[in-house]
């Protein structure tokens, strides 16, 4: 039998915007905080322990700046797949969910219905980020069969690839945490995805992490 491919998905350290509550999307960005550099050297340590043969990032400037720490720490160089970039939020991005909610309060509502197919205005539905990013990561583990590789990404995308994962509808109630920082390991097994571990942050040693609510 072959070796499992698997993937861990490590959300970026936190950003200023994290800490505003403030959406960044797929165009806005955000760079780290003092805590969320900390929180990427930790998670290089962590992963530097690991023996992993690929290393990814979203070419988002806050996956970026996490990355680098994995990537001098691992060896590995860091190649950039604009695919996991967060879900495009068109005109919310920028904005927290309260500015929102005066600035658009139609959009808002129809945001809030969870429709899977409402695209936000210049932005994505939930279904089009859902099978951009499934799309995007079942190529990184063809392209590393049988191998680990470390994915540095977002909260959303995280979300969507647990989601599929449990046959979740993109609808259902949100019932799970993306906290900065944590690592998320996913097996790819004859076109399936399947969960193994969510939402580990032992590495940080009870630092805050911030959920991407």
């Amino acid at each position: 039998m072959s070796e499992a491919t698997r993937i861990i998905l490590v959300r970026h350290g936190e950003t200023h915007w994290n800490r505003e509550a403030r959406i960044q999307g797929y165009h806005a960005n955000s760079p780290l905080t003092d805590t969320g550099v900390a929180q990427a050297r930790a998670v290089a340590a962590r992963l530097a322990e690991e023996g992993i043969d690929a290393l990814y990032a979203s070419d988002a400037g806050r996956t970026l700046q996490t990355v680098e720490p994995i990537a001098a720490a691992t060896g590995l160089p860091a190649t950039h797949e604009a695919g996991v970039r967060e879900r495009n939020y068109g005109i919310f991005e920028g904005r927290t969910f309260a500015e929102v909610e005066e600035v658009f309060p139609e959009e808002f509502q129809k945001y809030r219905m969870r429709d899977p197919h409402y695209a936000i205005d210049g932005g994505e539905s939930a279904v089009q980020f859902r099978d951009r990013i499934v799309a995007a990561l079942a190529e990184i583990a063809r392209r590393h069969a049988g191998k680990r590789s470390v994915v540095v990404t977002h909260g959303g995308v995280i979300g969507a690839l647990y989601r599929v994962s449990l046959d979740m509808p993109m609808d259902a109630p949100r019932v799970y945490a993306t906290r900065n920082a944590s690592l998320n390991r996913f097996r790819f097994d004859a076109g399936r995805w399947v969960l193994e571990v969510w939402g580990d942050v032992a590495h940080l040693d009870g630092e805050d992490s911030l959920d991407d609510a």
